[in-house]
């Protein structure tokens, strides 16, 4: 059984920045280092290996919002 992801954020590019802060800038030192993801379309998300934060493609087979 899959658990869900802990927080999910969608988004309409399919390259994206993940540094475990809830804004990028803000509370740096209590997040990760920053690494790149690449959205696949075929999968339509992308998780961080860091802190586990899925990005989904908004539009993509992923996005059921």
């Amino acid at each position: 059984m899959t658990q869900p992801a802990p927080e999910t954020i969608r988004t309409p590019k399919t390259r994206i920045a993940c540094d475990g802060t809830g804004d990028g800038l803000a509370d740096a030192a209590l997040g990760h280092p920053r690494v790149w993801l690449e959205i696949d379309p075929d999968e339509g998300f992308a998780d961080c290996g860091y802190c586990d934060r899925r990005f989904v493609l908004i539009g993509g087979i992923a996005d059921k919002a």
